[in-house]
């Protein structure tokens, strides 16, 4: 975990660098008002507990009473702290497996889980920054829409495809791999691959029977209502943060600008897509190249991206952190075991 407190000192860089680039004082930031800040924050804060909700309903439809419903919203909103400070958001998926295999959960069943709230969490971004993408092009912003539309459906279709050949196929190790790792490991790579081929095997064979099972198609189509609603209130909290500059977005349009600029921030090249994601949203909303560093400094909106950040990053990180450490990564009495 110390890389991770170290790494997110290094997000503020793009943020300083624009700073400094577009001379935007702290006065800027601190103009926007309390309030606007406040319900931005607040607005982040329904996203991540949408989203624990969503995987508590999950976890308890399959499992069963695993736990109390608030304690898995807690695990799930404290899981977010390791997408915030990794290269494209991923990460969150390992916590809440590693927390319902302390509970005594079978790997593969956690996998299942974790694998159904982290699909419908996808499939629901990724259509939300296919629109924003297609509407980008529609306007003439032709680099922006296509740099949204190439990452948003190659992320989606990804996991989707992974996803849907994971009910039909078994997968294992790749033999090139294997041997690799046999070579290089010796007894402990044997043991390794082995275990790994276990889980794989196990995994696939819980995500055909759980596929056939009749209220499967409810419960994600369920989590991935949810997880339109989630992606909702991020989009909102840019909107709420514009007000306090002045600047008049629509409800529609603000979800548009974070979904596109969610979609360009989670190209791997910045940790926690810092300086990707306030590109993106300028990018979108002034149909410029979200590259092209020339931009002028009377652009539309950049203390308003700034606050937007601070609002919905830095802050969720510390609470998240919070979470995280106290209850996904807590020790676990052997009598709670299941």
């Amino acid at each position: 975990m110390n890389w991770r407190l170290v790494a997110i000192p290094v997000t503020l860089i793009p943020i300083i660098l624009i700073a400094i680039q577009f001379d935007i004082q702290p006065e800027d930031i601190l103009a926007i008002g309390v309030f606007p800040f406040i319900g931005a924050i607040i607005a982040m804060m329904i996203k991540l507990v949408l989203q624990g909700v969503k995987f508590a309903y999950i976890t308890k439809k399959y499992l069963g009473d695993t736990d109390s419903f608030l304690k898995l919203v807690g695990v799930r909103v404290g899981s977010e702290f390791i997408k915030f400070t990794t290269p494209m958001f991923i990460g969150a998926e390992f916590i809440v497996i590693y927390y319902l295999k302390k509970k005594g959960i079978e790997l593969s069943r956690a996998t299942w889980i974790a694998l159904v709230d982290i699909v419908t969490e996808v499939l629901a971004a990724g259509i939300l920054s296919m629109i924003a993408g297609i509407i980008a092009l529609l306007n003439g912003a032709y680099v922006v829409g296509i740099v949204i539309l190439a990452t948003s459906i190659s992320i989606t279709t990804l996991w989707m495809v992974m996803f849907m050949l994971s009910s039909k196929h078994t997968f294992q190790v790749p033999n090139v791999l294997q041997l690799l790792i046999k070579k290089l490991a010796k007894q402990k790579g044997t043991k390794i691959v082995d275990q790994a081929n276990d889980w794989m095997e196990e995994t696939c064979t819980i995500i055909r029977e759980n596929f056939r099972r009749p209220e499967s198609k409810k419960i994600f189509a369920v989590s991935f209502l949810v997880s339109i609603v989630s992606w909702s209130f991020y989009g909102i909290s840019f909107m709420i943060i514009a007000i306090g500059t002045g600047l008049i977005i629509n409800p529609f349009d603000s979800i548009m600008a974070v979904m596109g600029a969610n979609a360009i921030g989670n190209l791997p090249i910045t940790i926690g897509g810092s300086g990707l994601a306030e590109f993106g949203i300028i990018a979108y909303l002034n149909n410029l190249n979200p590259f092209d560093f020339t931009i002028t400094e009377g652009i539309l909106g950049w203390d308003a991206v700034i606050g937007w950040r601070i609002a919905t990053y830095y802050v969720p990180i510390a609470i998240t952190w919070l979470l995280l450490v106290k209850l996904a990564l807590s020790k676990i009495p052997k009598t709670e075991n299941k």
